[in-house]
């Protein structure tokens, strides 16, 4: 099947799910992408891009590694490209599988996404957590795609290398609880992030961008914590948030 097709097919959730597929887009996220370790199954360049001195030695890097190279006119690589401004490069490859049990008994810090939906906000907190340590990013239900075009294109590249999963309330809680690991949740009421004593393993939610952690995580929260803020600022942005609680809550 063409590239062009297998693109404009993923850019559907569903069509990721079920071929464990999803695009790159953008010279530096397929430049990282080509350094990772994930098996990549093409490049889609659109006509002309090889001018470009970057783009041409990332044509040359996946020729090297065997990886199919096509090429698009304008009109149909617009078509196959899921982002607004995809540089004239995106390349396909196998989506990570990731278990809740795969996960390592030295895993000190996990980060739950609860109804997470802005794929730039997704992206960013999943470069942060893979930039402070954390051991995995799991998704609940309500999250978006972390294979979303978009997603992996804010990560920058940490997509490739930190892991994430998808799981639901019950099955994380099952997993935590025979861990022994506690779940915390991040909430403007709760307590003072600089008051909590975080202990050696841990695991934290942040949840949706206007609504907050669902009742059924929150249900499951051991602590609830907060980031002390001046009054004229009623919240942060979910990602700033995160960043800032998973490096005062560093092991």
């Amino acid at each position: 099947m063409k590239l062009v097709t297998v693109a404009r097919a993923l850019q559907h959730r569903k069509a990721r799910e079920e071929r464990a597929r999803f695009v790159a887009e953008g010279v530096r996220t397929v430049e990282e992408l080509l350094r990772s370790p994930i098996d990549v199954d093409g490049v889609l360049l659109e006509a002309g891009a090889t001018a470009s001195p970057r783009v041409a030695a990332l044509a040359a890097a996946a020729e090297a590694r065997g990886i199919a190279i096509a090429t698009a006119d304008a009109r149909d690589f617009a078509s196959a490209a899921g982002t607004e401004a995809p540089q004239g490069v995106l390349a396909i490859a196998r989506t990570p599988a990731t278990a809740l049990d795969a996960l390592p008994p030295s895993a000190a810090r996990l980060l739950v996404l609860d109804a997470v939906q802005d794929p730039g906000n997704a992206g960013t907190i999943l470069r942060t957590a893979a930039a402070l340590g954390v051991s995995a990013t799991i998704a609940l239900p309500g999250t978006v795609d972390l294979w979303n075009a978009k997603v992996v294109r804010s990560a920058m590249g940490a997509s490739f290398t930190h892991p994430t999963l998808v799981t639901t309330v019950d099955a994380l809680a099952a997993f935590l609880a025979a861990r022994g690991i506690p779940l915390w949740g991040a909430d403007a009421q709760g307590d003072d992030v600089g008051s909590a004593a975080a202990p050696p393993t841990l695991a934290l939610a942040v949840g949706n961008e206007g609504a907050g952690l669902t009742p059924g995580v929150r249900a499951h929260c051991a602590r609830l914590v907060a980031l002390p803020i001046a009054p004229v600022v009623d919240s942060l942005n979910v990602a700033v948030a995160t960043g800032i609680l998973l490096y005062a809550l560093r092991p």
